[in-house]
């Protein structure tokens, strides 16, 4: 049996029993007859014609997709930016292709210059890590580029970013206000971005209500998933007996009350415990998580509407977004101990 000939605007043209460029009108929505419009809409569903996009891209000088490009696609967070990407791009007639890149800027830059052959029309990336090689290929673009994440000031590309290290403020507030004064921290890479920010939200925190920032109270793990938080959190109860744990993401988090468990510690009576990212997970976890919102939806929406803008006005100054955190306080940390002035006191 031979192969289904694929069908073409040729094919097309002869069914519907009208010209080719008809057909093309009709198929990139310009203005005809509505006779010629049925017979040519009517031809192509006999058929099953299916646009070839890359022909179409080549013409018309766009792909119609627009790029998002995230560490790790299993993360919640950024799994609530897919979904606010989406909503903003489809309603600018784009679709959303989506990269899961690692924390690798090498792997960020291959996917830089793919956009750049015509992958797509513009680029959402959210870097983990900032290299001066990846700013410099960002920075060298033809093609729009929003990033969520901190840039440098003076690298000229769109960008949103989350004040992560107040967020962290917030969150060791409200755990001294519930009378903890041994405050631990599980942290991610500290040579990412948001390790390097939240660690240094910790540590200023920590010194602004007078308790003590010991190597014992703080483990880095590999990096910011569930299983590299399980051998954090197992570092961190086999060198130190904290009354709360600070998490730099809810993976961490959710990871942490894990092992917490297995140690026969209850959250939140004999530890509190608190995340980032207020995703679905800080909901769904048992006991729910308190956690740090900072907009991972705001953030993304945000993003996707500067690069729509600079799709339609290239030559527009560049912009800074900044989204402020909020805590969201749920069952984790919600029960006070006894409280250990000894420890610490507000300054």
């Amino acid at each position: 049996m031979s192969p289904k000939r694929r069908s073409t605007v040729v094919l097309v043209a002869e069914r519907a029993g009208v010209s080719i460029a008809s057909v093309s009108r009709v198929l990139n929505g310009l203005p005809t007859s509505p006779e010629v419009k049925a017979k040519v809409e009517a031809a192509a569903r006999e058929l099953d014609y299916v646009p070839d996009a890359t022909a179409r891209s080549l013409k018309v000088g766009k792909t119609e997709q627009i790029a998002f490009a995230v560490p790790d696609l299993g993360n919640p967070a950024y799994v609530t930016m897919m979904r606010a990407v989406t909503d903003v791009v489809a309603g600018g007639g784009y679709r959303l292709v989506m990269s899961s890149t690692g924390s690798d800027p090498d792997a960020q830059i291959d996917l830089l210059r793919s956009v750049n052959r015509g992958y797509a029309d513009g680029l959402i990336l959210v870097p983990l890590r900032i290299t001066a090689e990846l700013v410099e290929e960002l920075s060298s673009s033809r093609l729009p580029i929003a990033v969520v994440g901190t840039l440098p000031d003076s690298v000229p590309i769109d960008n949103v970013r989350a004040v992560s290290a107040d967020g962290v403020g917030m969150a060791l507030d409200h755990l001294y206000a519930n009378g903890r004064r041994h405050i631990a921290f599980v942290n991610g890479p500290v040579d990412t971005v948001p390790g390097a920010a939240r660690l240094a939200g910790y540590l200023a925190a920590m010194k602004r209500i007078g308790l003590p920032t010991t190597a014992e109270l703080q483990v880095e793990a590999d990096d910011f998933t569930f299983d590299a938080g399980l051998v954090a959190a197992q570092a961190l109860l086999a060198q130190a007996t904290p009354d709360a744990v600070m998490c730099a993401n809810d993976l961490l988090a959710v990871a942490t009350m894990k092992v917490l468990a297995r140690a026969d510690r209850a959250v939140p009576a004999d530890v509190a415990v608190v995340g980032m990212d207020d995703s679905d997970l800080a909901e769904l976890a048992s006991p729910s998580l308190t956690s740090v919102n900072l907009g991972a939806a705001e953030r993304a929406a945000a993003a996707a509407e500067l690069l729509l803008s600079r799709l339609a006005d290239p030559g527009q100054d560049h912009r800074h977004v900044i989204v402020e955190p909020q805590l969201t306080v749920r069952e984790s940390s919600m029960h006070a101990p006894t409280a250990h002035p000894s420890r610490g006191h507000r300054r």
